[in-house]
């Protein structure tokens, strides 16, 4: 389980999935992944077709996640009741939208998500109900993305949010709201991550952080970053291919 291994101290790595297939799933988890991101904000992909891609990560052994497209209860309540492991909320900039999101995900009495026992995560009701509400509360990720210059701010605020279990940071947009936009090595997004990973070990919670090449996602496990999202599917599919369109015509 995605939560359980975070909590062990795991360092987990893991693509975004942009194209609307299960085989993208079941490819990620044959490779090796551990987890991928579901991405219902950019991506083009609905719950109806999400689910099955849940299926397919369930089938390969890669963890879920389901990436909604706004911090609203009714979206975070779908990726859950469709079995992801865990659920990411963009766009996260103060406290009450961090404590907001966590009651979305949680039922009572840790928060006021929808109590629907006929759903796919309790497995349409074959799961005893009072096990199923008991165990989402303990086993689903709720992954908070900090993304702007009003977040960093708060994010001393942010960081104590009670039930959230990874703190993720979006270098393309941070950069883009502190003036340098795609500029991801900056010393300025530098200065914001140290920030963080110190008030994340003063607080004992896991950091996320987006990188674009394999080279830098080993550098930020060494820095002891836990959740490590790598590029998408969309932009491998197209480097692996340029690269053998490049030697085809080079000969």
């Amino acid at each position: 389980m995605l939560k359980e291994r975070l909590q062990r101290g795991d360092s987990l790595f893991g693509p975004f999935v942009n194209l609307c297939h299960p085989a993208v799933m079941e490819v990620a988890g044959l490779a090796g992944f551990d987890f991928a991101i579901i991405d219902t904000e950019h991506g083009e992909i609905s719950s109806d077709r999400a689910v099955d891609m849940v299926r397919a990560a369930q089938l390969a052994g890669i963890s879920s996640v389901v990436r909604v497209y706004g911090n609203q209860a009714e979206l975070i309540s779908k990726a859950l009741d469709i079995g992801a492991e865990g659920v990411q909320i963009p766009q996260v900039s103060t406290r009450a939208e961090a404590e907001a999101a966590v009651r979305a995900a949680k039922f009572s009495p840790l928060g006021s998500r929808g109590s629907n026992r006929y759903v796919r995560a309790a497995q349409y009701s074959a799961t005893d109900k009072a096990a199923y509400f008991a165990n989402a509360n303990k086993d689903t990720a709720v992954i908070i993305q900090v993304e702007g210059k009003a977040g960093m701010d708060n994010l001393a605020d942010i960081i104590t949010v009670p039930g959230m279990d990874v703190l993720f940071i979006g270098p393309y947009d941070l950069s883009a709201s502190l003036g340098i936009p795609g500029q991801v090595e900056h010393p300025l997004i530098m200065e914001a991550m140290q920030k963080t990973m110190k008030l994340a070990r003063q607080h004992g919670v896991a950091i996320g952080f987006f990188v674009d090449d394999a080279q830098s996602a080993v550098k930020w496990k060494k820095a002891g970053i836990q959740y490590i999202s790598f590029a998408a599917d969309v932009g491998l599919l197209y480097e692996v291919f340029k690269q053998k369109v490049s030697i085809f015509h080079e000969e």
